[in-house]
């Protein structure tokens, strides 16, 4: 497999797309799961973006929820800087700065995710992203359960995992209790959700120390990217 002739800007042409392990699985309308969609190069050179992006004008936080309790996961972000409940270009709450631009690169990963994950070839080909939530997840990190509703648009959600494996929660529209399915996230596992799944409750129950693979560039925790349209200007 040869690299990426740019660093930054060829990533991922259409032969460095891996074909799953296992997959694509449907969790519910509108989610699936693909298992093992990035192989080990691309998840170390996305881990070593992800050491660019920290090192940025704005560095990796917890951010505080209502009530003055921080979470547990720390949050670098492209594109748009999101706080609970708002998207603002500064980081208001950090240091004020400007977060880095959304990469050209991750708009057509974007696209392949929605492809690999069987979105109509219209729906993947439209598909553009402008934000990205990157979390970092220490062995006690947890994220409760949740919607991604403070995006403007209903476009799906393009979930990435890279190093440790984790228990992910996924469940209804209507609440944070059942039903729900718990599906175990792996390095290199792709999940969206959109459609009748867009505004579902979800969240991370545990991650599982030690279990990344050595080959993907991360000593210890879990790197999630997830990828939004804010329908924000």
């Amino acid at each position: 497999m040869t690299g990426p002739d740019v660093p930054g800007e060829a990533l991922f042409p259409a032969e460095l797309i891996s074909v799953p392990d296992a997959g694509p699985h449907r969790i519910a309308e509108g989610a699936v799961h693909v298992p093992g969609w990035l192989d080990t190069e691309q998840q170390r050179w996305i881990v070593d973006r992800f050491r660019e992006w920290a090192a940025g004008p704005v560095p990796p936080r917890a951010a505080v929820l209502p009530g003055g309790h921080p979470m547990s996961v720390q949050t670098v972000c492209l594109g748009w800087h999101w706080q609970p409940y708002r998207y603002t270009r500064e980081a208001f709450d950090v240091n004020g700065r400007r977060v880095l631009d959304f990469p050209d690169w991750m708009v057509r990963l974007g696209r392949k995710a929605l492809a690999a994950a069987g979105a109509a070839p219209e729906t993947a080909a439209g598909y553009t992203p402008d934000t990205a939530l990157v979390n970092y997840y220490g062995e006690a990190s947890r994220m409760g359960m949740h919607q991604d509703k403070d995006e403007r648009s209903a476009a799906p959600v393009v979930s990435l995992s890279i190093g440790d494996s984790c228990v992910f929660r996924f469940g209804n529209t209507g609440g944070r209790g059942k039903p729900h399915t718990d599906i175990t996230l792996r390095s290199g596992d792709l999940f969206v959700f959109g459609g009748a799944s867009r505004f579902a409750y979800h969240g991370v129950v545990k991650v599982h120390p030690g279990t990344a693979p050595a080959e993907c560039g991360l000593d210890g925790g879990r790197i999630n990217i997830t990828m939004r349209v804010t329908g924000m200007s």
